[in-house]
């Protein structure tokens, strides 16, 4: 038996490769198997039958992300959101971890490190894998204390700071703390603040992309945890984007001071917020192109 890849059976039946690859994922080519992360189709194997287009094709990046989770799909674009927010996102907030680390352990599910590391920069990026995880399986759910809280202590778990007393893993804080040298909320204030501003954004009907950045603004100045607020932010940003139907983004380290400014000017101008985050909503854009992928 011959097998083609992807990439010929595409060119064979004129369909996106992203269409071939949600066929083999759903079982709709009989014989296809993966190796390693490449699809092999038998030569002869019939198109699906598509008279049922309008169920069969992903809508939206959100229902390809779920396809490609559940069904534990390699190198399309879950994978590559998966690593690449968990490495700049980690990265901004000080680890060590490198790229090819990062991406070593959500492939691998080992370390595979020579160098000496920090023990919570592993176990903070094995955390923040099943975050977006949670975020994906939850992003049509408006959002909550609870799933806030859950963000947190998935992210924290089994890290130093959860074995401190006071730090509080999945609860709002017990300690007064800054960000960027600025006061924040008292901890004592913060159960009622989150639960306004939470009150407040879910009475918009449909967010715009303005009240997303408004919302990510908001939750930074209430600091509401010990520590992870801002990658739990990002979490929350990542998942409206998906809920209202945004193209997502990811903060890299040449944004990363245009990104504090932006949240540090916010009420003076939110032009810098917004356009650091257009800015990279056009990278993003591009994996969204390479993976045939609509927004």
């Amino acid at each position: 038996m011959r097998y083609l890849s992807v990439v010929q059976i595409a060119k064979k039946w004129n369909i996106s490769e992203r269409s071939v690859r949600y066929y083999c994922a759903q079982g709709k080519i009989n014989g296809a198997f993966l190796t390693g992360k490449t699809w092999n189709i038998p030569e002869d194997a019939t198109k699906p039958d598509r008279s049922n287009k309008k169920i069969e094709q992903p809508k939206s990046l959100l229902d390809i992300l779920r396809i490609e989770k559940n069904n534990r799909i390699s190198g399309g674009i879950y994978h590559k959101i998966q690593i690449d927010l968990t490495y700049n996102s980690n990265h901004i907030e000080g680890s060590k971890l490198t790229h090819e680390q990062t991406r070593y352990i959500f492939e691998t599910n080992t370390i595979g490190i020579v160098e000496a590391v920090r023990v919570d920069d592993v176990v903070e990026t094995a955390n923040h894998f099943r975050c977006i995880d949670i975020v994906i399986d939850c992003a049509k759910k408006k959002l909550s204390e609870n799933l806030i809280k859950e963000l947190h202590r998935t992210l924290k778990n089994g890290t130093s700071d959860s074995r401190l007393s006071w730090f509080r893993v999945g609860e709002y804080k017990g300690l007064p703390n800054e960000v960027g040298g600025r006061e924040t909320i008292k901890p004592e204030e913060v159960g009622r603040k989150m639960a306004k501003l939470l009150a407040e954004y879910n009475e918009i009907e449909k967010p715009t992309f303005d009240d997303i950045l408004d919302f990510h603004y908001k939750f930074e100045r209430i600091h509401p945890f010990q520590d992870g607020n801002g990658r739990v932010g990002r979490l929350i940003v990542l998942k409206e984007c998906l809920r209202c139907g945004y193209v997502p983004f990811v903060i890299e380290e040449e944004l990363k001071m245009f990104y504090y400014r932006g949240l540090r000017e916010w009420e003076n101008e939110r032009g810098y917020l917004r356009d650091t985050c257009h800015f990279a909503q056009d990278k993003f854009k591009k994996y969204l192109d390479y993976f045939d992928i609509k927004y």
